[in-house]
């Protein structure tokens, strides 16, 4: 492309690029508004995990964007993967460890899966 399409291409680029960022920003920043909020150990994990690795990929899109580089795309495409990976894994471990010291209460759960587990 040249001209006026490629000139138009990225105008719509640069303004999804913004808004992609803007909003991953947002995220992020209610995410962290949940940790602030939020009582208990679960209400607060569920706040920072969801918001976060969606603000991250965001984030990470508006600047693939912006770059508009094939190697740079390829990288935040593996920060992408390692972060869609790690961040349920880690949140799990998280919950799990304060169920074991008592940081949950009982009452706050629906299913308690995990007191039949360490009683057998």
């Amino acid at each position: 492309m040249t001209g006026v399409g490629q000139d138009v291409w990225n105008l719509v680029a640069d303004v999804l690029a913004g808004a992609c960022l803007l909003l991953g920003a947002f995220l992020a920043f209610s995410a962290g508004v949940g940790v602030l909020r939020f009582g208990h150990l679960l209400a607060r994990m569920h706040a920072v995990t969801k918001p976060q690795v969606l603000g991250l990929i965001l984030l990470l899109l508006g600047v693939a964007l912006r770059v508009r580089s094939w190697s740079a795309v390829a990288m935040l495409a593996l920060v992408v993967a390692f972060q869609l990976l790690t961040s349920p894994v880690a949140a799990h471990m998280v919950g799990r460890a304060g169920f074991r010291t008592g940081k949950v209460r009982p009452e706050d759960l629906e299913v308690d899966d995990l007191t039949d587990e360490r009683a057998g």
